[in-house]
């Protein structure tokens, strides 16, 4: 299994990255904790010129400064003052690309996930853990507190030689309120997988 290295974010095309990020392993290793999964749900924003992105327009605030840093940094922002979104940033600095991470099979570490999101051992099928972006990043410990990180120590993706049979293309997700943008095809799921998010 080989580390994903920043080179590999740091491409211009956000919609490219996003689609090749599916059957990757996303792991964590939070407070002594390991947990990990196979991405199999993104979503692509594209910077200033997408309706949909945080960064649309050039919009540049407290929140959305980590957007404008290299490639390979976590960006994760509070949903509804509930959940935790964990976006990778892409291209180079001061282009604010980012990929949402949306759904993972779990892997290593399902009881911590499970104590985590505070569900009893067997209450559950395991591929529900990471199924939506909240859940998977309650699951595998991320937060707000790691927006900024490096993707190469505590998180960080690998390669571990998977080549998904059948990635599907749609529209995203929630993001009506960007018009014409909305129906622009940068979301991608691994087919045949029980733990992808919303409507297939």
């Amino acid at each position: 299994m080989t580390k994903l290295p920043l080179s590999f974010f740091e491409r211009s095309d956000v919609v490219q990255i996003a689609r090749e990020l599916i059957g990757k392993i996303l792991v964590t290793s939070i407070n002594g904790q390991r947990t990990s999964g196979r991405i199999v749900e993104t979503e692509a924003y594209n910077g200033i010129v997408d309706k949909a992105s945080h960064a649309y327009s050039g919009r540049r605030t407290s929140r959305t400064d980590i957007m404008f840093r290299e490639g390979g940094t976590a960006y994760v922002y509070l949903c509804y003052g509930i959940h935790h979104l964990f976006n990778v940033v892409t291209n180079t600095i001061n282009i604010p690309h980012a990929v949402l991470i949306r759904a993972i099979e779990p892997l290593e570490g399902v009881d911590i996930m499970q104590e985590r999101l505070h569900i009893q051992k067997g209450s559950q099928k395991e591929y529900t853990l990471g199924r939506g972006p909240g859940k998977l990043s309650k699951a595998l410990g991320i937060s707000t507190s790691h927006t900024g990180t490096i993707l190469q120590e505590s998180i960080a993706i690998y390669d571990d030689g998977y080549t998904p049979a059948e990635i599907v293309v749609s529209a995203r997700i929630g993001v009506d309120y960007a018009a014409e943008d909305a129906e622009l095809p940068y979301r991608f799921y691994l087919a045949g997988t029980k733990a992808v998010s919303g409507k297939k």
